[in-house]
């Protein structure tokens, strides 16, 4: 007999690298997709408020940053006003350098983009943990750590921002609470079975239990960081890193296993 042709199997992969760049249409139902999100959001807690008790600032916090530069500006606290504008811009170099990453993992045909980011921020976070412990008694370097901070930031906003089209912001809760403010006006609106002339609101309720989730998580790992840096000091960031080098385990080893099955199909041939 004929030997029955194969079914094509579907290479499995982390369900956050797609084909696609950006995951415009993800659908936030997803239970992983919202785990993701979730963790980024308590990571982003975690760091935010470790960082606060490491160099007296919230670092995810540009709209207080550009105030509190507004503020020195005009109290005459130039140093101050300068420190603020400069973790701005690295806020938005980090930023800049996660979406590069994807760009640029992308252009190359690798499905990785986010988890290399993931590592890239995990490996940033590891040094400031460093940096911080060594040159915790001196004031300029406290000033770069806070600044690295910022770049650090920066990216982990940014992961999530471009895997979700915009949906998620894990660093940004001012965000996250406007969105949620809209779709509690969509349930607080007439329902049109009720009045048939009025327009149709429809309610987002997963859209309203993933903003609640966000910034649950978010509460719990800025608990969870205070704690931490309380307790174990700058080393509070291993763990940290440890989690984003997890999640972004899954997509890079998926490139490594195909450029490694691409290389000895070329060597056979």
């Amino acid at each position: 007999m004929p030997e029955q042709p194969r079914k094509n199997r579907i290479a499995r992969h982390p369900f956050w690298q797609a084909d696609k760049p950006y995951l415009h249409h993800q659908n936030i139902s997803d239970v992983r997709f919202r785990l993701l999100g979730y963790v980024m959001a308590f990571l982003a807690g975690g760091i935010n408020a470790g960082g606060f008790f490491a160099v007296a600032a919230y670092t995810s916090h540009v709209t207080g940053a550009l105030s509190h530069a507004a503020d020195g500006a005009f109290e005459g606290e130039w140093l101050a006003a300068w420190t603020a504008l400069a973790g701005v811009v690295c806020f938005v170099l980090g930023a800049a350098h996660a979406n590069w990453t994807v760009l640029w993992a992308k252009r190359q045909r690798f499905r990785s983009g986010y988890g290399l980011s993931m590592w890239l921020e995990a490996v940033y976070l590891l040094l400031f943990g460093l940096l911080g412990a060594a040159m915790a008694e001196i004031d300029a370097a406290v000033r770069l750590t806070l600044l690295f901070l910022c770049f650090i930031m920066g990216m982990h906003n940014t992961v999530m921002t471009v895997l979700s089209g915009g949906a998620i912001r894990s660093t940004h809760m001012t965000g996250t609470a406007t969105d949620l403010g809209i779709e509690l006006s969509k349930v607080l609106y007439y329902s049109r079975k009720h009045h048939p002339r009025l327009p149709d609101v429809r309610v987002n309720r997963p859209k309203m239990k993933l903003f609640l989730g966000l910034m649950a998580a978010f509460v719990a790992g800025g608990v969870v960081g205070a704690w931490g840096y309380r307790q174990i000091g700058y080393r509070f960031t291993l763990p940290m890193s440890a989690l984003l080098f997890v999640f972004g385990a899954g997509s890079v080893g998926y490139d490594v296993r195909i450029r490694i099955k691409w290389l000895l199909q070329r060597r056979r041939h």
